[in-house]
């Protein structure tokens, strides 16, 4: 596990200042500081040296931060998180989490085992040394996760092996074949067996009885998989650490919180597994657990420490998840005990910076690799004929937007003329999807069958059923639309500016279908 060792000359420093023989580097004066050990508030000012807390009492510094009326805590700990979920890369998920509170993650990076092996774990490592939020890993221990998916190559106990080498990956992450753990299949538990995996997250949903006890006897000591009031007592009889999750499909927290009311946090600390980067920024992160716990009658004391402490004690985490001596000065600045909408986030003592966006080897990058397109891939049902088809060439319309500080371009519309065989206009293409004749007949086809990427640097080709008609003339009597024949049309990647309209010319092929009318006999 983690320690806390360091150059001498730090220590002696941090020693001095929590004497009161030197100034601090910045002293948080003022604010009512949660002591996560006795769960109250003490009124004490926090002096920071070198990224450490050095000592709480009466103290003096360089820098001061007034925190008067505020509530300071120790930086949110996720104990179960998959980054490769939000979508992100971690510098820009760090931009997202940390400013709510979170300063440190514990993930598994499973799918980026599944679509890079060892060494796209290995590069991520690399990258999260750069970034103003600790990361720690857990080793993917099911890749692939079943018979059904194909990852680049399955990772071997030798693979294991050498990512629990490292030092900033924990253990095993989450044994997902709980089925194999219980029935003591050879291969699972030689991973259980291997150097460094004396800490082993779970991953049992529904599993109870003897079975959890089997799960739990093969040394398995947490599971964020419980959804029942009745499995989370369960886990915390058997001796799980009991992960509570809230992501975007899984949300639990409502269901096993009153496990955290009877029981306090000992033994439950927060997760949030997968979550999609719209909740995160229109939800929160942990802040947003805990919020939902203190609504529901949780003091606010232990739901602050399920959602720092508890994580880092069972990932034995001993430099985080406390504001106290010799503890990681990740502080977060509090207005009240009810939203819990961070005013300032402090990270080693210093408030967040972004980090630099990194350079991503095209390796990592081109890692989509498309079969031939067959001709059913974009098959219309049966009962269906081809009526049409037209040309298409115009724009597709975005627009940027911010989310929580991370700007994208988002798609707005087409705006497009279209044009038949003979290249005259035969009528336009707008919002909705809406195509529309020139006898002012109008299709609204909403409805996504499928898509399909040819060219990577064009748009999908789709296929589209009607949602919507007008007039009378051949658009009313359209069932199904295909776009084909793509080219451009797609938005950059990367920053723009917030407001910002941006048209991407494109043209394409449209296809439209009718009913197929039965011959009269």
């Amino acid at each position: 596990m983690p320690s806390g060792s360091e150059p001498q000359g730090l220590l002696v420093r941090r020693i001095a200042v929590a004497r009161g023989d030197e100034p601090a580097d910045l002293v948080v004066k003022g604010g009512r500081v949660l002591s996560v050990f006795t769960r109250e508030w003490l009124d004490v000012d926090v002096a920071v040296v070198d990224g450490f807390v050095a000592g709480l009492g009466e103290y003096d510094g360089e820098e001061t931060i007034d925190a008067s009326d505020r509530f300071v805590v120790p930086g949110f700990v996720d104990a179960h998180v998959h980054i490769e979920s939000s979508k992100l890369l971690v510098d820009e998920f760090a931009r997202l989490i940390v400013p709510l509170g979170t300063t440190a993650i514990v993930t598994d990076p499973h799918e980026m085992a599944n679509v890079l092996g060892t060494d796209g774990v290995h590069w991520l490592a690399d990258l999260c040394r750069d970034v103003p939020l600790d990361v720690w890993f857990m080793a993917s221990s099911c890749v692939p996760a079943s018979h059904f998916e194909s990852p680049r190559r399955s990772l071997s106990a030798g693979d294991l092996e050498g990512l629990l080498r490292r030092r900033r990956v924990l253990g095993l992450a989450e044994m997902m074949n709980f089925p194999g753990v219980i029935a003591g299949d050879p291969a699972e538990l030689e991973k259980l067996e291997l150097d460094g995996a004396t800490h082993v997250d779970g991953h049992a949903p529904g599993v109870l009885g003897k079975r959890l006890q089997a799960y739990a006897a093969a040394g398995i000591r947490s599971d964020h998989e419980a959804r029942e009031l009745e499995e989370g007592r369960e886990r915390l009889r058997a001796g799980l650490w009991l992960l509570i999750r809230e992501g975007s499909a899984a949300r639990n927290l409502d269901a096993l919180v009153p496990l955290l009311r009877e029981y306090g946090p000992g033994r439950i600390a927060f997760c949030t597994d997968d979550r999609e980067p719209e909740h995160i920024a229109d939800e929160g992160h942990l802040n947003a657990m805990v919020r939902r716990a203190v609504a529901d009658r949780v003091p606010a004391e232990d739901a602050l420490v399920a959602a720092s402490h508890s994580g880092a004690v069972w990932h034995g985490l001993r430099e985080l998840g406390a504001v106290a001596p010799g503890y990681r000065a990740d502080l977060v600045l509090l207005p009240d005990l009810e939203r819990f909408e961070p005013e300032l986030v402090l990270k080693r003592g210093t408030p967040f910076e972004p980090a630099a966006r990194p350079d991503v080897p095209d390796w990592v990058r081109h890692t989509v690799r498309l079969g031939e397109v067959r001709e059913d891939a974009l098959a219309i049902p049966a009962g269906n004929r081809l009526a049409f088809s037209l040309g298409a060439a115009g724009v597709q319309r975005y627009t940027c937007t911010d989310n929580a500080g991370v700007t994208s371009w988002v798609f707005t519309e087409p705006e497009a003329d279209l044009f038949d065989k003979h290249g005259r206009i035969a009528g336009s293409h707008y919002k909705g999807p809406t195509w529309e004749g020139r006898d002012g007949s109008t299709v609204v086809a909403a409805m996504r069958l499928a898509a399909v990427t040819v060219d990577q640097a064009s748009i999908p080709w789709l296929a589209l059923q009607a949602t919507a008609h007008t007039g009378d003339g051949r658009m009313s009597k359209v069932t199904f639309v295909q776009r084909l024949n793509t080219k451009g049309g797609l938005a950059p990647s990367g920053a723009c500016t917030p407001g910002a309209v941006l048209d991407v010319d494109y043209t394409a092929t449209y296809a439209f279908y009718e009913a197929k009318v039965a011959k009269a006999r």
